[in-house]
């Protein structure tokens, strides 16, 4: 029995699948030139490796990970906000129009602000984490918000924090021109809080991750063969090291891990 009653079995499903493969190319299996594209520093590779007791497969693989991890953020922020399309009275503007805003959410019943009575248009910003705005960031959101309150006095403006310090639906106060500054129409609000706004339901966050797993692993299983890498870095590592002729074959792995970043350097281009 499906158990989110904002939004539908097959939307949720659809979302989750849309953000699976916005992952696109980082799902593209990783060879030794792939790896490498950016240059990896080989003496931080051996130091994981020693000071974890990892073994190459497990430093390596990691290592892929790491930069499959740092290209996946956006696709996750994609997961966070574009899911408000799919919920009542909430729309997710494309890139640049409306504002420029994430999420703009309109009640004509009214959305009451804590402390600061009823409006019928909430207006977002969406941050994947509360200290990924820089002083500068965060002012120029404010002062953002400020505008829109000048232009429309029947509306608030939240800075929705997925990853936030705690729960919270609170007047966000930050620094603009090293004056503190803050109004009661801008707020900062954990996604928690958001969801169980614009849902209706005290717990509709909770509810909703408590149903992403099963989701996931069903839209994996309809995609493998499509999705799941292969990767070569460690084979190929391997090979590298068995053409060096040293009789360690620990040392030889050190030996290619060193020459992923040094070929060229004195000393090592002897190797080549």
């Amino acid at each position: 029995m499906w158990s989110l009653p904002f939004i539908t079995e097959e939307e949720f499903t659809s979302h989750v699948k849309a953000t699976i493969e916005k992952y696109g190319e980082k799902l593209e299996s990783f060879d030794l030139k792939r790896f490498n594209k950016n240059i990896v520093d080989p003496i931080k590779l051996i130091f994981d490796k020693t000071v974890y007791q990892s073994s190459w497969e497990e430093i390596i693989s990691n290592e892929i990970f790491r930069q499959r991890d740092k290209a996946n953020n956006n696709d996750i922020g994609y997961f966070h906000q574009r899911i408000f399309q799919h919920i009542k009275n909430c729309r997710v503007p494309d890139n640049g129009k409306e504002g420029g805003w994430d999420i703009i959410y309109q009640n004509p019943e009214g959305i009451a602000i804590p402390d600061a009575g009823v409006v019928h248009t909430v207006y977002v910003e969406m941050k994947n984490k509360h200290n990924t705005m820089n002083s500068a960031s965060a002012g120029k959101t404010f002062i953002k918000m400020q505008n829109q309150l000048l232009n429309d006095d029947d509306c608030a403006c939240f800075l929705v924090e997925v990853i936030a310090q705690r729960s919270q639906n609170i007047k966000w106060t930050t620094t603009v021109d090293k004056k503190k500054v803050g109004h009661k129409l801008i707020r900062r609000v954990s996604i928690d809080q958001f969801y169980s706004l614009v849902t209706g339901e005290e717990n509709a966050f909770f509810n909703m991750c408590m149903a992403l797993p099963d989701v996931i692993k069903k839209v994996v299983r309809e995609l493998e063969g499509t999705i799941v890498p292969h990767d070569t870095v460690i084979d190929e590592l391997k090979k590298i090291a068995a053409e060096l002729q040293i009789n360690s074959e620990d040392l030889a792995i050190i030996m290619s891990v060193f020459m992923l970043g040094f070929s060229n350097y004195k000393g090592f281009c002897a190797l080549r």
